[in-house]
């Protein structure tokens, strides 16, 4: 696809609560090192699970096959996943907005915040899906103004964004409408209950100057280093790694695959401690550990959604 001037960025559709974009998220991270920062990346939160979804008539039953699709897509991404799912997500709301409104306490602390989120369903089993267990579950994230974060999530310019978000991961590049990949998940977009679509999870759009690339799905870490190229010609690509005690610094948490992929030593730093889950062990820095969920307990839970309309 080409096109004449328009933005250049890089475009993350995606959902805190989505098994694919969790086990993506290895060759993302090897991808926004790569970049450095020097091309804007945005992430458009898409709404898997939405506020007005149906209700399951046996939630039992839904939550037994899903946690059955977990552990298969997890077979595929070799991400960890929790050794029991409590419930299949209500709502991808509360986390969406609670993402979105961490962007405004900077780049660090959104990072962190999107992961703790993730690391709710896939580590802990227990779903960010009430305004509650989101700000248990991002409490003690560093740097994090966690009233901040709560005044913010609820306000009507962070939910009119990710409605946005929302809208837009709704009318999908043309490329991916009728797309043939790769299997397991080749990333075709979504047809919908009304008759319209949404890009498949996660999907990444490279926006260059002349040259729109997209790579959907389940794709390997060397598939958006191509894209790459395609639409940033000229663009350095080379893979910068860390030592594993600078990455968990930066990090915080680090999947066996995310080792792989960003450190030097391939392996956790001494001093990391390991949470064993069903899908294989992720390490966390000593810091991240004293207040981490998995390590630091659950606190109890309160069904309010952020203000979602």
């Amino acid at each position: 696809m080409s096109g004449g001037a328009r933005v250049a960025e890089i475009v993350e559709y995606t959902d805190p609560l989505c098994p694919w974009a969790w086990g993506s998220e290895p060759s993302f991270r090897r991808l926004r090192a790569q970049v450095d920062g020097r091309i804007g990346w945005r992430r458009v939160y898409s709404i898997l699970f939405d506020a007005d979804d149906d209700p399951a008539p046996d939630p039992a039953a839904e939550t037994a096959w899903y946690a059955g699709y977990v552990e298969d897509v997890a077979g595929h991404t070799g991400a960890p996943r929790a050794a029991r799912l409590e419930r299949v997500a209500r709502s991808s709301w509360p986390a969406s907005l609670a993402a979105r409104a961490a962007e405004a306490q900077g780049p660090p602390v959104a990072e962190r915040v999107l992961r703790r989120l993730r690391e709710s369903v896939f580590v802990l089993g227990v779903p960010a899906d009430t305004a509650q267990r989101v700000l248990d579950c991002v409490s003690g994230v560093p740097g994090l103004d966690l009233a901040r974060l709560r005044a913010d999530a609820s306000s009507v310019a962070v939910e009119a964004s990710v409605r946005a978000d929302r809208a837009e991961a709704r009318t999908p590049l043309p490329e991916v409408l009728d797309l043939v990949g790769p299997a397991p998940h080749p990333g075709r977009a979504r047809e919908l209950d009304d008759g319209g679509h949404r890009y498949a999870l996660p999907t990444i759009v490279f926006r260059g100057p002349e040259v729109c690339r997209v790579v959907p799905g389940l794709r390997p870490a060397q598939a958006y280093t191509e894209a790459l190229r395609e639409a940033f010609p000229g663009f350095v690509t080379a893979v910068p790694q860390s030592s594993a005690r600078a990455a968990f610094d930066l990090h915080r948490s680090l999947t066996e695959r995310e080792l792989e992929l960003l450190t030097v030593e391939g392996e956790p730093s001494p001093e990391a401690l390991r949470v064993d889950t069903a899908g294989g062990p992720l390490w966390l820095h000593p810091e991240e550990a004293a207040v981490h969920p998995a390590a630091a307990g659950r606190r109890p839970d309160n069904e309010t959604p952020f203000g979602v309309h």
